[in-house]
């Protein structure tokens, strides 16, 4: 259990309580508290809409890491537009959004088809006012998906350190909410299974007819 809890708190990037965690429980647990921090700096930056940050920290702590993941790279490429098409519509000037894409994200679509689409749909927010724009494109100017592409560069840099991505702890959690649902399940179908008995309850036909009208 202590190792469990120790992989949660390394991998949300509770650096100081898992240090205190190791000593407390006595795991030789040998934490780089280093790399705790920039994986903390990485997401915060992109919590904040700072992917410029994030990508330049990113490739000083892994150079690799991008370039080996081009997935991940264009969605934070991606996410970097939205922040700058957010900025235009302020301030009412596209150019630098649109010079963005034509330069980073432009030619990944090129190479990677499957990119083209996300692409298309993130250059749909520059045809419309913001107070017009469908649910669809209302969602990429959400802070979720910072949080969503900040997931996915946690788990990738964990991947990377051939660290599980996902805490232990909570793969427990989506367990047992998983066993709980199939028993459940499983109790529910039983009742149904039951055939329905007959107690010799119904009355005759006629019976207490004039009683209930």
């Amino acid at each position: 259990m202590n190792t469990i809890v120790m992989n949660y708190l390394i991998n949300e990037g509770y650096s100081s309580a898992a240090q205190k965690f190791a000593q407390e429980a006595g795991i030789q647990s040998g934490i780089d508290l280093s790399s705790i921090e920039t994986r903390n700096r990485i997401r915060n930056s992109t919590h904040n809409g700072d992917i410029k940050t994030a990508i330049e920290l990113i490739n000083d702590f892994e150079p690799e890491l991008l370039e080996s993941h081009p997935s991940l790279h264009f969605a934070l490429l991606r996410l970097q537009l939205i922040e700058l098409i957010r900025i235009s519509m302020d301030d009412d000037e596209t150019e630098p959004a649109l010079t963005f894409a034509q330069d980073y994200l432009a030619p990944r679509a090129t190479s990677y088809p499957e990119f083209l689409k996300d692409l298309e749909h993130t250059m749909a927010l520059l045809c419309f006012p913001p107070d017009q724009l469908s649910p669809p494109l209302s969602k990429l100017l959400d802070p979720d998906m910072r949080k969503d592409v900040a997931a996915m560069v946690n788990q990738t840099i964990l991947q990377s350190q051939e660290v599980f991505p996902e805490a232990k702890i909570k793969g427990l959690v989506k367990l047992r909410a998983w066993v709980e649902a199939k028993a459940a399940q499983s109790e529910s179908e039983r009742l149904r299974s039951i055939p329905q008995l007959s107690l010799g309850l119904v009355p005759p036909k006629g019976e207490f007819t004039d009683s209930i009208k």
